[in-house]
């Protein structure tokens, strides 16, 4: 009797190592996970679902994510739609796990593409930039900046100062 005891409790420490070899090794696996990804990658997870955006303006865009790249992300707020640089945002949430790495053609879809895109259906934008809301159209886009024709002439806004562009 002695031995079945002896026996069964070296099984239980042996099972009780096991799990904790199994807790560690599944802790460490999660954390290199989360250490992997990337920001864009969180935000295409939310595809058809509801996000708010925080720009570094502390103004908010709300919307159901269409579409997200790398370099920006698509929200449907009713008819309206939101191009929103990932360099502009602040914060961002609800947020949950990532989607898998995007593929080459979301890779190659740079912010320069989209505005492009934009650019060429010649529809009136808003366009929200760090020295404020200018209403016109794309006109040209080049490496690093996009032209907007407005009140005001043809502006020239930095993708580093452009924080959205929003159907009007």
């Amino acid at each position: 009797m002695r031995w079945d005891a002896l026996f069964a409790d070296l099984q239980a420490q042996w099972e009780a190592e096991r799990r904790a070899d199994d807790d560690a090794e599944i802790r460490e696996l999660a954390e290199a996970e989360a250490a992997g990804t990337r920001f864009g990658d969180r935000l295409r997870a939310r595809l058809g679902a509801p996000l708010t955006l925080r720009l570094v303006d502390s103004s908010d865009r709300v919307g159901v994510v269409k579409d997200a790249a790398p370099e920006w992300v698509l929200l449907a707020e009713g008819e309206r739609r939101h191009l929103v640089p990932v360099a502009a945002i602040a914060m961002a949430w609800p947020l949950a796990g990532a989607a898998p790495a995007p593929g080459a053609i979301e890779r190659g879809l740079g912010l320069g593409h989209v505005l492009r895109a934009l650019a060429g259906e010649g529809q009136a934008v808003v366009v929200r930039s760090r020295g404020g809301d200018q209403t016109g159209l794309l006109v040209r886009v080049g490496a690093d900046h996009v032209d907007v024709a407005a009140g005001l002439g043809i502006l020239s806004v930095p993708w580093s100062a452009l924080l959205s562009v929003s159907s009007t």
